[in-house]
């Protein structure tokens, strides 16, 4: 179970990670559509990755919890 949401969450930081980077660089394109907030405020970056994070591990559980509960030798007699 734990190497099923590892995964899951590794591959969602590397993508939250780029997807910070693509933020911080657009913030800069649409910096005169924002009203009053800042372009580059950090509370705001930091809530967006904290929640796609959340929503990664939630979605990482649900695979994990199925394969946890499968036995191996059933799943290796039905291949």
């Amino acid at each position: 179970m734990a190497l099923v949401t590892r995964d899951g969450l590794v591959l969602a930081t590397v993508w939250a990670i780029l997807g910070l980077a693509g933020a911080l660089a657009a913030s800069r394109l649409i910096a005169s559509l924002l009203f009053h907030v800042k372009p580059f405020d950090p509370l705001v970056y930091a809530a967006g990755v904290v929640v796609t994070l959340v929503v990664a591990a939630a979605a990482a559980l649900a695979p994990a919890g199925n394969a946890a509960r499968t036995e191996p030798a059933r799943v290796l007699r039905e291949e």
